[in-house]
């Protein structure tokens, strides 16, 4: 475990995951254990979104890629590469076409193996500040490389009725309900906050857009990405791809205490 402290604030991370951000013993992170979901973050890349009405395939300038649900990066394992008392960086490399095995075989996947054909170093940066946690993505690889990001953390309910604010809709736990897995689509939008018991905001930057999902009443995921999956057939969903260029792509979000 890595261990982040400021004044009052403190933040776990177990292997890169967010796993608790606590202000005195306020827990704004879904707790591993409770109902809702088996994880408290991880990141969707190089895809966001179901595969498997695509066959688990992608296309790709290289040809089509073998991707199961939200992409192959969270079945690789975070390093730890820098700690401090605020700080903490976690890095992911892959290499071109290496074979990583898939977690939902068989149970809930026909593809034992996935594989992606381009070469990439993801890094995962965490900052501690005094109202605040960012959390910076570096992504590093091969020139023309397609990808799309999301950043799936995972929020602590503690009353029952929690509202969703942009600035120009209020979201309901029971719309995002509602909507099931294919998740509440909130586009064209950098800012969102959770109002529950305490309020929590996440300022994004590179992403431009966010989904929400959950199937229970005690948690909510609250998710910067660059895509909307489900804008698309499967089939179709490199339509949705960014390019990596000549210099590293970042992104950023800052959860910010209220």
């Amino acid at each position: 475990m890595t261990q982040l402290h400021l004044k009052n604030l403190n933040v776990t991370i177990d292997k890169g995951e967010l796993v608790s951000f606590l202000q005195d013993d306020y827990q704004y992170i879904h707790q591993k254990g409770t109902p809702g979901w088996r994880s408290a973050d991880t990141e969707m890349f190089p895809v966001i979104g179901p595969t498997d009405q695509a066959n688990f395939r992608v296309e790709t300038p290289k040809g089509a890629a073998i991707q199961d649900q939200h992409g192959l990066l969270r079945e690789l394992t975070y390093t730890c590469i820098e700690a401090t008392e605020t700080t903490a960086v976690f890095e992911k490399k892959y290499t071109a076409n290496t074979k990583v095995r898939n977690s939902k075989f068989p149970d809930k996947s026909t593809e034992e193996w996935l594989s992606w054909p381009y070469d990439f170093n993801f890094k995962k940066q965490f900052t501690l500040s005094e109202n605040a946690l960012e959390v910076v993505f570096n992504i590093s690889g091969d020139k023309g490389m397609p990808f799309m990001l999301g950043y799936h953390p995972a929020f602590n309910l503690q009353t029952e009725k929690p509202v969703i604010e942009t600035t120009t809709e209020k979201i309901t736990l029971e719309e995002v309900l509602a909507v099931g897995s294919r998740a509440y689509q909130v586009a064209d939008c950098t800012e969102i906050t959770l109002k529950d018991k305490k309020s929590i905001t996440l300022k994004s930057n590179g992403f431009g857009n966010f989904m929400l999902w959950t199937e229970v009443t005690n948690m909510v995921c609250i998710e910067p990405i660059s895509f909307y999956p489900y804008a698309v057939d499967q089939k179709n969903l490199h339509e949705g791809f960014m390019t990596l260029g000549a210099s590293d792509a970042k992104f950023s979000v800052k959860l910010i205490l209220n």
